[in-house]
């Protein structure tokens, strides 16, 4: 027969909390919340866009284009040749065939250039393709 007593005698004061299942459901909740995390790609570049009264927020995953004062145009954060925005665009798309791609022009920039950029764009099957603006009021 077992000593009920002395086991229990024997059996030490301290008390010993398992932190595994813990340290396991912070990094379930680690892995989920970056999982279902959106990340905004930028530009790379400061603009300054253009006032329109008219302007509307998107919400929905845009492939940005930028193109600068200079006439230099910029897609994730590199500079990029007007010849290889089509396959940059399609590349994105590919990944996000939902996307918009919206053109964030400078204000000051070349108009030749910004249609050149737009062009390529809707080569590159591009269905939605707009300029980025600020709403009149708004600093930007």
């Amino acid at each position: 027969m077992i000593n009920v007593r002395n086991s229990l005698r024997m059996k030490s004061n301290e008390m010993d909390i398992n932190m595994s299942p813990l340290i396991d459901l912070v990094f379930l909740l680690l892995i989920f919340f970056m999982v279902t995390t959106s990340f905004v790609r930028e530009t790379g570049i400061d603009v300054q866009r253009p006032s329109a009264s008219s302007a509307t927020l998107t919400k929905n995953g845009n492939i940005l284009v930028a193109v600068s004062r200079e006439g230099t145009i910029h897609f994730d954060g590199q500079k990029i040749d007007v010849r290889s925005v089509r396959a940059h665009i399609t590349r994105a798309l590919a990944q996000n065939p939902e996307g918009a791609v919206v053109i964030v022009a400078d204000k000051v920039s070349y108009t030749g250039k910004v249609i050149q950029v737009m062009d390529q764009c809707r080569l590159a099957g591009a269905k939605r393709v707009s300029i980025a603006a600020t709403r009149s009021g708004e600093s930007g």
